[in-house]
């Protein structure tokens, strides 16, 4: 299969132009079935030719500085430095105050949180769903910049919907133990509740100081040609969210 350009959403806030970051969609590459086109995970059960293709394609579009350090993702509250080398590194919040390397997470439901400040000296992305929330992901990335949280700027990629996120009433309570205030991001439905994640990981940026928020709006879920969503096809591709300081 001939592949067609890839798709990027780049992040829509007020960050200095050295800061590049972006999302891309699940178009442009070479993949097929569940993973059509552009999935740029290998640990989902794609073919590896596919992925690498995929992953040659999105350094070259990009015109990227360094291999992306892809993390070994687990819903925890794992940081890393990647100037330091991270490639495989069990994490889910990754960051760089140094030119060239480039930070990325995997996602395809779960939001990917992309945190700079106002001068730009560093990027970072966190892959947030509700287990890393209640994990202290968030809080563990900005306790590592240890940046005036004033300064710091925020914008949530594309993640799942806060009208289609549904969990059970156990989740529910465990992320109200976790933060009271989460009780206001969920709402009932039958037996279930609907959780507004993206409210979620701005309820958390702003018990932190972190008062310059940006949302992409974008729901991984309701928008099939876009993105992938494991909450909608179950196995499926990932995209990737990528930043770096040029």
């Amino acid at each position: 299969m001939k592949a067609r350009a890839i798709r990027l959403l780049s992040a829509n806030w007020p960050a200095p132009s050295q800061v590049r970051a972006l999302t891309t969609l699940r178009t442009g590459g070479v993949s097929s079935g569940v993973f059509s086109t552009f999935n740029l995970a290998a640990h989902v059960g794609d073919e590896r030719d596919a992925v690498t293709n995929n992953r040659a394609e999105l350094k070259r579009t990009l015109c990227l500085p360094a291999e992306p350090c892809w993390l070994s993702q687990v819903h925890g509250c794992g940081v890393v430095d990647v100037s330091t080398g991270s490639v495989g590194t069990v994490a889910d919040a990754a960051y760089t105050t140094t030119p060239g390397p480039v930070v990325a997470v995997m996602t395809a439901d779960c939001i990917p949180l992309f945190l700079s400040d106002t001068d730009g000296s560093f990027v970072a992305i966190v892959h947030v769903g509700w287990r890393g929330l209640c994990a202290g992901v968030i809080e563990a990335l900005l306790g590592k910049l240890a940046l005036p949280s004033g300064r710091i700027l925020a914008w949530t990629g594309p993640g799942i919907g806060s009208d289609v996120y549904q969990v059970r009433a156990d989740v529910r309570e465990t992320l109200i133990d976790a933060f009271p205030g989460h009780e206001s991001a969920l709402a009932a439905t039958g037996n279930q509740w609907i959780a507004d994640l993206p409210k979620m990981v701005e309820q958390r940026l702003r018990r932190q100081g972190v008062i310059h928020i940006f949302h992409s709006g974008q729901c991984t879920y309701r928008q099939a040609d876009a993105y992938f969503s494991y909450r909608r096809d179950g196995q499926c591709g990932r995209m990737a969210s990528l930043a770096w300081l040029e």
